[in-house]
């Protein structure tokens, strides 16, 4: 039994984040470049995807108080992954964390969670991503057919000439008094479009991290600008009909209907739990530590930066879009289309959708490099196979971890629906937070003298609070959520028992440490 919870020196640890050569991750990135890419992860699906759904199910225009919640939620996480991101600074994020603090089965546990949230949370940006390319290119007339736009059983209907998410114009439907029984109707089959788009980020990944941070900021920048847009043009339009927000906004916390988490306060701490999946942009720019320039200083300025840009753009966002449509026609694949849809605004309309596109294409960026990346340490250290950790010699990637990747999530993200899709990389996010807050807590108390860059505020205040936060959040997600979880960590635990523990090299006494750089204080262990 002990040696389910042994731990891997930090020391080792350490050691091999100082490690260089042509099998070793190309140290290239900068704050700015870190700062980017959690804007480019956390800005994303939260807005141009989830944000109607969870108004529309869970917590009406409420929803603003949702992203508070998880907002709050996030700044405690957010300085536990800050310390641990300056100390530890390797690509494998809070699963090495916890193989440092907590022990191996619970590295395990906590790594094959975040495969969980990486890779299903890339699928449902990719879904996201399609709606808003196919309604993008029905504005110029190219129709994609339904049959390769939606996940199998999703349906469309004929309307005005386009084919539409019949999901995503019900409430137009309604209010025209339409009965989409009377309209042509087709079922989608297999999400080509997302297949295709999970494919194309893959191929930037495996050609460089440069490149990709690089085109992340690019399009990063594109988007928060597209963003200010839209709520420069829905405030201009909510000025002039101030009757439409009144009537969009009343009653801003719906009543519940009698059930947990459908309306009233615990439908906005259920909501709170389901976009808590957009906020994972930070935790993703901690697997990209092995490969910042200089993580002890820069890491903490991309974690806790991103997050405070991104939270403010949240709130603002969500408020406008709820005053624009009555949030319970908000559960569609792309809200913000339809809340600028409302201004009449024709080009505000064209450019919400080209930065929808462009953000949700930097948002895949960062979840697959993210799971790659998950996937590199967990090879390196023999819980998984060894042609995961492979790292091309010109590109300087784990190229074969990042195609294998690539085709597990283009298959999901054309068959699952998106709404399981988010909720379960939510309940996955929130996991990985609790593991980390619990971690640094640990880790001041067993090794308080480590020389630490960056120190989390108010210990152990700081970490409690995350993990009661996101504890509450856990418990307030749907129970099938919970179910497809258990079924998961199952299945982990399975391949960890039949493969992971017997190649492991710190249950096999194979750890080795290189020789840390010159100046360095870290002391040599092998177990």
């Amino acid at each position: 039994m002990a040696s389910l919870v042994a731990q891997k020196p930090i020391d080792t640890i350490l050691a091999e984040a100082h490690e260089t050569g042509e099998h070793c991750l190309k140290r290239a990135l900068g704050p700015i470049n870190l700062i980017t890419l959690g804007i480019g992860a956390i800005i994303g699906t939260g807005i141009f995807v989830l944000t109607g759904a969870a108004a529309a199910l869970y917590a009406g225009p409420a929803i603003v108080l949702s992203f508070v919640l998880a907002g709050i939620g996030c700044v405690f996480a957010g300085l536990c992954y800050a310390e641990f991101a300056s100390l530890i600074p390797i690509a494998g994020s809070a699963y090495t964390y916890g193989y440092a603090t907590l022990g191996e089965i619970f590295a395990w546990i906590i790594g094959w969670d975040l495969i969980l949230e990486y890779g299903f949370g890339a699928a449902t940006v990719a879904s996201g991503w399609s709606g808003y390319v196919i309604s993008l290119f029905q504005d110029f007339r190219l129709r994609i057919p339904p049959a390769l736009a939606g996940t199998p059983g999703q349906p469309f209907v004929l309307y005005h000439g386009r084919w539409e998410s019949l999901a995503r114009i019900r409430r137009a439907l309604d209010l025209a008094h339409i009965d989409p029984g009377t309209l042509p109707h087709q079922m989608g089959v297999f999400n080509l479009v997302a297949f295709l788009a999970i494919a194309a980020v893959t191929t930037v990944l495996v050609i460089g991290i440069k490149e990709s941070a690089n085109f992340n900021s690019f399009i990063v920048i594109v988007k928060v600008a597209v963003l200010l847009v839209f709520v420069g043009l829905g405030v201009n339009y909510l000025a002039a009909h101030k009757e439409l927000s009144t009537a969009n906004w009343h009653p801003f916390v719906p009543p519940n209907l009698g059930e947990f988490g459908k309306y009233g306060w615990s439908g906005v701490a259920r909501a709170a739990g389901v976009i808590f999946f957009a906020y994972i942009g930070f935790d993703a720019v901690s697997t990209a530590a092995q490969e910042a320039r200089k993580p002890e200083r820069d890491m903490p300025v991309g974690i806790l930066g991103s997050l405070l840009i991104c939270t403010v753009l949240y709130i603002l966002v969500s408020g406008v879009l709820t005053g624009l449509v009555k949030y319970d026609s908000l559960n569609v694949p792309d809200p913000i289309a339809v809340g600028i849809d409302q201004t009449g605004v024709r080009w505000g309309s064209l450019l919400v959708k080209i930065g929808a596109i462009c953000g949700l294409s930097s948002t895949m960026v960062v979840m697959l490099l993210g799971q790659s990346r998950v996937f590199f340490s967990m090879s390196r250290d023999g819980l998984l196979p060894k042609w995961a950790s492979k790292v091309h010699t010109r590109f300087r990637t784990p190229y074969l971890s990042s195609i294998f990747v690539g085709l597990f999530v283009a298959a999901f993200a054309s068959v699952i629906p998106i709404s399981i899709l988010g909720e379960l990389v939510s309940i996955g996010t929130l996991l990985a937070f609790v593991i980390v807050c619990a971690g640094v807590w640990i880790l001041r108390v067993r090794r308080p003298q480590l020389a630490r860059p960056f120190r989390t505020p108010w210990v152990p205040l700081v970490p409690i609070m995350g993990i009661l936060i996101s504890g509450l959040m856990m418990v307030s997600l749907p129970r099938d959520t919970w179910l497809r979880l258990i079924v998961w960590l199952i299945i982990g635990m399975f391949i960890y028992f039949f493969y992971g523990r017997k190649h492991s090299r710190v249950q096999t006494g194979t750890v080795e440490v290189s020789t840390p750089p010159v100046g360095a204080t870290y002391t040599q262990s092998n177990k």
